[in-house]
């Protein structure tokens, strides 16, 4: 937003707004400033998206791929080297993610379901017993390039899976399913998004 409000009129008034696919049913909104998007223009953004029922997401500092794209690329990295090692099928790799982790994790995020791993000690009593052991996983994550001959294996992985369905009747499949988590999730009780300056986001 930096680069892009260089060349504007009215700099404090430049604000991105970052969805995902599919837009329109999925809420969380990614809301970047650049070095001259005063603190207003951020608050205002975020309390348009509040009122359009989205989740609004202040990225605080301006970063390649924002928060979200970061953590899909992270995951994907592992994903592809499992791959690629033959570790594990194409198939089974989503399955491993989508009935595993990917449960929780869109109940809450990977910092609270850390916290309940830690039992009655929560995140302290976690990191104690575990964090040795994640930096450990960590120098242990693939690195590799994604070349042709990997992108052809997995290409090959992805329409055996699709096993002939069509791209309309996936993303059906996809969007009835979270049509059908939205409505479960909408009714636990909410927290509220966290504007700019560290308050609540009003209402417009």
């Amino acid at each position: 937003m930096s680069s892009i409000q260089s060349e504007c009129k009215h700099l404090d008034r430049c604000v991105t707004g970052h969805p995902f696919n599919p837009p329109h049913l999925i809420p969380l909104v990614e809301v970047v400033g650049g070095a001259k998007t005063s603190a207003e223009t951020i608050e205002r953004a975020m309390r348009f998206y509040t009122a359009m029922g989205k989740r609004p997401l202040h990225i605080r500092k301006e970063i390649p791929g924002h928060v979200a794209n970061r953590l899909q690329g992270a995951l994907y990295r592992e994903v592809a080297y499992l791959i690629d090692q033959d570790v594990v099928s194409v198939a089974d790799v989503d399955a491993a993610v989508c009935m595993g982790p990917g449960l929780r994790w869109a109940l809450m995020g990977p910092n609270l379901i850390y916290h309940l791993g830690g039992g009655p000690g929560g995140i302290r009593h976690f990191f104690g017993q575990f964090a040795g052991h994640m930096t450990q996983g960590w120098a242990n994550l693939g690195s590799f390039e994604l070349g042709p001959e990997l992108q052809k294996k997995i290409v090959d992985g992805v329409l055996e899976e699709v096993a002939g369905r069509s791209i309309e009747a996936l993303s059906q499949e996809r969007d009835t399913l979270i049509m059908g988590l939205l409505e479960l999730l909408s009714h636990r009780v909410k927290a509220e998004p966290i504007a700019a300056r560290g308050h609540v986001a009003d209402d417009l």
